[in-house]
């Protein structure tokens, strides 16, 4: 007999079509039958050790978060319940351009040190690997969810250039090439860059061109957070459109955004951009979060010359006055390209994270508002932070643009991705509430997508950007990755004043047909594993 049958389901597969009511048999992990309107036919029912009553409830694939910052998380937290408790049950990993494999012992303490802000230090971690098959292997030692890991081109350049704002050398880059190519062959399922991020924004179009190259060789895809989400940012989409069809590569955008004043109401450029791209046969797909603000870490504001030596060394200029007065200048006045060339407002910008408690009062309020009760100036607050604690304050920008982010949403190659931070005090809600918000907000009560619309974006169009084939559809033969929710309940708890809310209507979750969220309470299951890319 099989393990489970989940009984009179009103099934969204993720496909797009239309619901259908259906019973549906799951054993040894994946979906054995689905036997539609089973009741109303009349037919015999199947059986199960165990039943569950979908009376009312629509099941759907588990939801992909296409662009998830747990890379630590999955490791230090087993209950995870920021993510398994809105549905998903595959997160990607190792996104823009820094992350912590493939690492040699001064990089793990470099990337650690640069990327606090995102995943804490990783005290409480045990690095025990150093590449990406490492990685992937420790996942596999039982994780909340699934996960997929991207290839961070910023680390890569780390290990085989440094922190350097120069070209790399012929060696250099044939180094880059093998370690891209090793991470592919280990399961990393593409390549992230972080543009604005050091040191990977030092590398020219043609390096990353080159890197392109071999990772379409081995099937996977190029998924940058480009040069700029501001002043640039539809030359940044062009230029990154542009390269992955001269690599032959296909191309995910990450957290597809047209943020800041210049960008209001631009939306519809972006779209016509990559529908004329789409036309003429380029491969793309994008990931946005439903939220307007952005998130993440104070020290990435500063411009890119200050950061180059890496995070030592970003500290040394902070502390110099002469230097901190040419960065204060360069995020006030120029625009650094830290700030996607737009000058700094200090009113957007809000603390959402410190490493260091004794620095708590700064969480929750803008840089200008802690400066204003200081009585000084913002600058001067910010500098004061950033040396204190370490590079590591997280911020929320206040800069986005609802009608963008409606707007993206609806395109055709449009995936969900949470961008979510899990650190701090204040982090963002998208964190905890990306999915059910979605369902919630923009499909109940706006109506900007159809329900099996919406489904379709956070599922089976991200397995397929994926090339997974047998997940993101309930169809037989599937694995059984779904999620049981409340059409008319399902919602986001989390909010800016308490962020980690978890959501509701959402009672049941499972990851290789074991239940890690039941009756709406996380359980003790760990049915995650490493999702490693599919051969050609």
């Amino acid at each position: 007999m099989e393990e489970l049958v989940i009984r009179d389901a009103d099934v969204v597969d993720g496909s797009g079509e239309p619901s259908y009511r259906a019973d549906v048999v799951i054993d040894d992990g994946r979906i054995v039958a689905i036997v539609k309107e089973a009741a109303a036919a009349g037919c015999l029912r199947p059986t199960a050790r165990r039943e569950v009553d979908a009376e009312g409830l629509v099941l759907s694939p588990g939801f992909i978060d296409m662009h998830a910052h747990s890379d630590l998380a999955l490791l230090r937290d087993p209950d995870h319940s920021a993510k398994a408790a809105q549905g998903v049950t595959l997160e990607v990993l190792g996104q823009d351009g820094l992350s912590y494999a493939p690492v040699d012992d001064r990089t793990l303490a470099e990337v650690r040190r640069a990327i606090t802000g995102w995943n804490g230090h990783g005290d409480d971690i045990d690095f025990d690997w150093r590449s990406v098959g490492e990685y992937l292997d420790r996942l596999d030692q039982g994780i909340a969810v699934n996960a997929a890991y991207l290839i961070p081109q910023g680390t890569v350049r780390m290990l085989a250039v440094g922190w350097e704002d120069r070209e790399a050398t012929p060696g250099e880059l044939d180094r880059m090439r093998r370690l891209v190519a090793e991470g592919m062959e280990q399961g990393a399922v593409g390549m992230s860059s972080g543009l604005t991020y050091t040191p990977g924004m030092y590398a020219k179009d043609a390096e990353l061109t080159e890197l392109c190259r071999v990772v379409a060789e081995y099937g996977g895809y190029y998924c940058p957070h480009h040069r700029s989400y501001g002043a640039g940012a539809l030359e940044a989409y062009e230029e990154m459109v542009a390269l992955t069809r001269e690599a032959g590569c296909p191309l995910h955008l990450a957290h597809a955004t047209m943020n800041f004043g210049v960008n209001e109401g631009r939306a519809p450029d972006l779209l016509a951009l990559l529908d004329k791209a789409l036309a003429d046969g380029a491969d793309i797909s994008l990931d946005t979060y439903p939220y307007t603000p952005g998130c993440t870490t104070l020290a990435a504001m500063l411009p890119s010359w200050a950061s180059e030596g890496g995070p030592a060394a970003v500290l040394t200029r902070l502390r110099d006055d002469g230097s901190a007065e040419r960065i204060r200048h360069h995020m006030e006045v120029t625009g650094s390209d830290g700030c996607h060339g737009v000058p700094i407002d200090w009113a957007t910008i809000e603390i959402s994270g410190v490493s260091d408690p004794a620095l708590a009062s700064y969480v929750g309020r803008t840089v200008r508002e802690s400066a204003d009760l200081r009585g000084e100036a913002p600058w001067t607050t910010a500098r004061r932070l950033l040396v204190e604690d370490g590079l590591g304050p997280t911020i929320l920008q206040h800069v986005g643009h609802e009608e963008n982010v409606r707007a993206i949403m609806r395109h055709r190659v449009h995936t969900g991705g949470s961008d979510g931070i899990l650190q701090g005090d204040k982090p963002h809600p998208r964190a905890y509430g990306t999915f059910p918000h979605y369902l919630g907000h923009y499909v109940r009560e706006l109506g900007i997508l159809s329900l099996e619309e919406c489904v379709a974006h956070l599922t089976s169009r991200p397995a397929a950007r994926l090339r997974l084939a047998d997940r993101g559809l309930v169809r037989e033969g599937y694995r059984a990755d779904l999620v049981l929710f409340d059409p008319d309940t399902v919602a986001a708890g989390s909010t800016f004043e308490a962020p980690r809310t978890l959501p509701s209507g959402i009672p049941y979750v499972l990851v290789d047909g074991r239940f890690v969220m039941e009756d709406g309470r996380r359980t003790d299951v760990l049915a995650g594993r490493a999702v490693r890319r599919s051969p050609r």
